[in-house]
This record gives C-alpha cells, structure tokens and sequence, in this order.
C-alpha cells in the first residue's frame, strides 16, 4: 500500500503568473508543494523561451525549497555553471543528441558542483540514451507531453516507457527520482504513480486554480495505491 506522502509535487512556474513569481512560489510553498519546478527554454531546443539564471536567483530568494531545473536547451554545458551558482538545486538536461553529445561529460560536471544531476526524456525518445549514464541520474524526467507549452493533455503512451525504466533502475540496484512531467492532473496522477513515478510536476492543474494547496493535496491524494 503506498501512503499519502510518498509522492513528492513540484508545481511548475512556468504556469504561474510572472508579475507576482515570489508570491506565487510562496504560496505553493505553503500550500504544500515539495519542489519549484524551472522550465527553462532556450528557444532552440523547443520553440519557446522562459527563464535564465537571474530569474532563477529571484526564486532562490522567495523559498527554500529545492529547485529543479529543466533545461530544454541546446549545449546546457555552457549554463550549468551559471545556473548552479543561481541556486538551482536539480539540474536536469535533455537526453537526446540535438541537446548535447556530452551528456556524460555533463552530468559529471553538475555532479562536481554538488549538484543533483538528472536527464528528461521526450515522449519519441527511447530509454537506450540513458543506459550508459543512468548511475549518474540523480532525477529522471519522463516527459508525458511535447516540451516548450504548459497546459498540454497527458500522453497515456509514455507510460509503459516509465515502468521499463522503474524496472531498468530496480534491476541495477538504482534508486533515482523518477519525475513525470505533462498534464498531470487528478484524473493522470494515480497512473504515473503506478507506472513508477514518485515524483509529479504540474503546472495549470495548480496555477490555474484559486487555491493552491487544496489542488496541490487533491493531486496527492488522487495518487493514493491500494495494493
């Protein structure tokens, strides 16, 4: 029986209304969120463009709690320093080649600078890309929609590729966070649970409601198990 708790929620900033951003990470803060969830575009890995260090430093400021990023962008080896020293807690970079053909080299570096190190994968992406580094995988994110826009529906596809991936790590002894990130609502949260994720970020399933915390419990409780 898996107990409420066990799910840890990151609600997703890029959701939140950015003229109020320290308010609106407070709010989740005390609504009951776990992690602060960064999306950062670079307008080259996917279409869209969001946040860079200085934004991440205004977050530092506003909580306490961890904050996982995730970078969708091109060559993350040239910010990671950068966004390390911002006060990024995670640091997650893209898996696939079009991101960086160093993916080892950089994991280790984020490593280095005691950072946790993780990688996210695109719903078309296969696990094959992780293998080689997935003892250095702190977080990994299973993407359950495209990457680049909020309030995209959940792709019930990806989940088989989740619970291969729970069953890759339990088979080497590993033991990352696995993160699923994309429509995760009420009705989507029990499934990725299930299919092995521990960790769920949401965005306007949170933001887009008038009370937070409320919709940040209901998430968890929507993903209560019974054996």
């Amino acid at each position: 029986m898996q107990q409420q708790g066990d799910v840890l929620i990151a609600p997703s900033i890029l959701s939140a209304d950015f003229g109020h951003l320290a308010d609106e990470i407070q709010a989740v803060e005390r609504g009951g969120a776990d992690w602060i969830h960064v999306d950062v575009m670079d307008g080259r890995f996917v279409p869209n463009i969001t946040f860079g260090p200085a934004l991440v430093e205004a977050a530092r400021r506003a909580t306490e709690l961890p904050l996982n990023l995730h970078l969708m962008i091109v060559e993350p080896e040239r910010l990671i320093d950068d966004f390390a020293k911002a006060g990024a807690d995670h640091l997650v970079i893209q898996a696939e080649p079009s991101a960086t053909i160093h993916l080892h080299r950089v994991l280790s570096r984020i490593r280095d600078l005691g950072k946790s190190a993780g990688v996210a994968l695109n719903p078309g992406s296969s696990l094959a890309l992780i293998e080689e580094v997935l003892h250095l995988c702190d977080n990994i994110i299973v993407m359950t929609v495209n990457p680049g826009f909020g309030g995209q529906a959940f792709l019930p596809e990806t989940l088989p590729k989740l619970s291969r991936l729970r069953h890759m790590c339990r088979e080497r002894g590993l033991t990352p966070r696995i993160t699923v990130d994309g429509g995760i609502t009420t009705k989507t949260a029990r499934a990725a649970v299930e299919a092995g994720a521990d960790v769920l970020v949401a965005g306007s399933s949170i933001f887009a409601t008038k009370d937070y915390g409320r919709a940040i419990r209901d998430i968890r409780a929507s993903t209560l198990v019974s054996a």
